[in-house]
Order: structure tokens, then sequence, then C-alpha cells
């Protein structure tokens, strides 16, 4: 075997593996955040809010998972997850009362690598289409904690903690379509909504991440691609010599 053989036949595998580190890793990477994943974003609509986390600090488990509320949401009802233990912290007196953060606290840590949710059932502001609801999250581990806090700016580079955040769409023609009741119901009726909303939060929470890794998963084909295309190339060539 020549050496311009063996180099072009490097140069081959190297551009397969590449490929494949690529297609893998940008799903992954996109997925790392603690996203947010509305069932409606209707302004004015009562909406499922999935909370995701698929990570925990630098390796330590996540002992405890703090959600800030936007002032323009006046309350929220957290859906029981049976591996963790609930409080609503409020803030104002009387009618100025409202539920400020929701807080999760594990009766086991989550280890690193597994994933959990957290739904919150609330209604969204009216009349305030097009303005982004962010709702920072404050990840506690066993070891170190990640404030996801950073606000993100269209046309710009994500940041590297982005707040759970998701804008607000022009209500239905026939209304927000849920009565407080429905929406109260759906929030607490156990195992049937949290496996509903679950389902919901397979969608991505931040769309720029997911269009990152689209693309980077396309240019990891490509490339994995063309290391193959080489690989064949260099064998034919070698077997006719």
């Amino acid at each position: 075997m020549t050496s311009r053989t063996r180099s072009t036949r490097t140069l081959a595998f190297a551009g397969l593996a590449a490929g494949a580190l690529l297609a893998v890793g940008a799903p992954l990477a996109a997925s790392a955040h603690v996203g947010v994943t509305p069932s409606d974003t209707a302004a004015g609509s009562y909406s499922l809010l999935t909370f995701s986390v698929g990570h925990g600090c630098d390796g330590a488990a996540t002992t405890r998972i703090a959600i800030d509320i936007p002032e323009s949401i006046v309350s929220v009802t957290p859906t029981v997850n049976p591996n963790w233990t609930i409080e609503k912290v409020k803030t104002g007196d009387g009618d100025a009362a409202r539920t400020s953060q929701v807080v999760y606290t594990a009766i086991a840590p989550l280890e690193d690598g597994l994933r959990d949710t957290f739904v919150l059932s609330a209604k969204l502001p009216a009349e305030a289409a097009g303005d982004t609801l962010e709702f920072p999250v404050l990840q506690t581990c066993t070891v170190g904690e990640t404030n996801w806090n950073e606000t993100t700016v269209a046309g710009e580079a994500e940041p590297d903690a982005p707040a759970p955040a998701f804008t607000l769409t022009e209500a239905s023609a026939e209304g927000d379509g849920h009565g407080h009741g429905g929406a109260t119901t759906e929030s607490t009726s156990g195992d049937a909504s949290a496996t509903a909303a679950g389902d919901s939060s397979v969608a991505p929470a931040a769309p720029s991440a997911d269009i990152v890794a689209r693309v980077l998963g396309v240019v990891g084909l490509v490339v994995g691609a063309v290391g193959i295309a080489l690989a064949v190339i260099t064998r034919r060539s070698a077997a006719s010599k």
C-alpha cells in the first residue's frame, strides 16, 4: 500500500468519523438546555407549560428546580410529580397576591443524564400577542448550580444559559377554547395529564437551538457521505493496482 493510498484512506475514515460525531452530537447539544414547551401560545388562553431538565450541573445530580413566573401571569397550578415536593412562593397581599415562583425539590436527586419534566397550568396574558414570556429557572445540584436566566436576542448567538421562553401568538377567532375549570382539571388530574404534558415536551424548547442542530446534523451527514465515497474510491484504486 502506497503512502498516498494510506493518506487517502485515513482522510476518508476521519471524514466519516467527523460526520457521525456531528450528526449525533448536534441534537444532544441542542437538548442540553432547560426549556419550556407550552401546549398553547395564544394570548389569553389556558396552557400547560412543560419544563424539561435533561442533565445536571457538570455531572452533579439535580436536587431543586425553582421556576420564576412572569408578572403578567397572575397564578399557576403545578402538576404533581411523585419524585418531587412542590412549593408555591407568593408575593403581594390580598387581591395583589400572586404566585411568583414554583419550587420543585427532589425526594431523591435526579442523576445527571436522566430527564424529568415539570408541568404548570397557567392562563396566558390577554392582548399580549407578540410578547415573549421568560421563565428563569435556577437549577440546584448536589454540587453547584446553573441559573438559566439569560435573555435570547433574535439575530444574536444563543447565550450559554438561556432562560426558558416562548412568544405569545394571536388568539383564535373562537376564543381561547378553554375554561378555567377545564385547565385546572387537566393540570391536577394525575397521571393522565402528566403523560399528555410529557408527550408535548418532545417538541424542542428552543427553536433557535433546534435549527442549529438540524443544520449541524445535515452537515454531519454530508461529511460522512464524502468520507464513505473516498473510502470506496480508495479501495477500488488499490484493487486495480
